[in-house]
């Protein structure tokens, strides 16, 4: 498998019409937050399929894909990173970490962050301090602060919400709609992983703060007459 015969599968597979669905639903337009980016018009599934046709293009290829103008080659090229990264031994794991957050400006919609960052920023940093995502939090680069708090999804997998809170606190005043949706899509995770009323804790405290959208993606899980009284600040 060749860096060219994974691009010209990818070709193939395009689709103008659904190209220009993926444009506008993806917010591609000019002043919107992924302004300029290009589809092919490839389904994820058809995406992850030629990733897994193609598992074994090298490492150094699946770097040179990364940033690349088409979105859909950007997924894959996240998709093999990721995979590459779950297989990998200690040294190719910190190969990967590295050049991922090296090309953070390349991880640039909210699903190219999804998929990767708990995989990869949170799989490295699993065992580590977590102070790096405290740096991407404070970044002026949207991504970069949406991989912080995903990549905490990790950690919630296995009980832990402390940086996950941490950093939900920090972003609390954040103005982009993506961070208010990612901070409470997590802490709704803390809620359902960790504990109901870490979650609820922290919501009671931080509930002046908190963006509307934010608090109605953590309780959503809540039966409907609860969520309710919740949103009015009834603790």
């Amino acid at each position: 498998m060749t860096l060219t015969s994974l691009k010209k599968d990818f070709r193939a597979d395009a689709d103008p019409a659904r190209a220009r669905l993926l444009c506008r639903y993806f917010k591609t337009g000019k002043g919107e937050y992924a302004e300029g980016d290009r589809f092919l018009g490839l389904t994820v599934p058809a995406t992850r399929a030629l990733a897994k046709k193609h598992k074994d293009l090298p490492l150094a290829d699946i770097k040179a894909l990364l940033p690349s103008p088409w979105h859909e080659l950007r997924v894959c090229a996240l998709m093999l990173l990721a995979e590459r990264f779950k297989k990998g031994g200690a040294d190719e794991r910190k190969e990967i970490y590295g050049f991922y957050l090296a090309n953070t400006r390349f991880i640039n919609n909210w699903d190219l962050v999804d998929m990767s960052a708990p995989v990869i920023a949170g799989g490295w940093l699993r065992d580590k301090s977590r102070r790096p995502l405290y740096g991407l939090a404070g970044s002026k680069l949207v991504w970069e602060r949406r991989i912080a708090v995903l990549a905490c999804f990790n950690f919630i997998k296995d009980g832990e919400s402390a940086d996950a809170l941490a950093i939900a606190r920090r972003l609390l005043a954040d103005k982009h709609g993506l961070i208010h949706k990612a901070v409470g899509w997590m802490l709704r995770e803390v809620g359902n992983r960790c504990s109901e009323k870490v979650l609820l804790d922290f919501l009671k405290a931080g509930y002046a703060r908190l963006p509307r959208t934010t608090l109605r993606y953590a309780i959503e899980r809540f039966p409907a007459k609860i969520r309710k009284r919740l949103l009015s600040g009834v603790f």
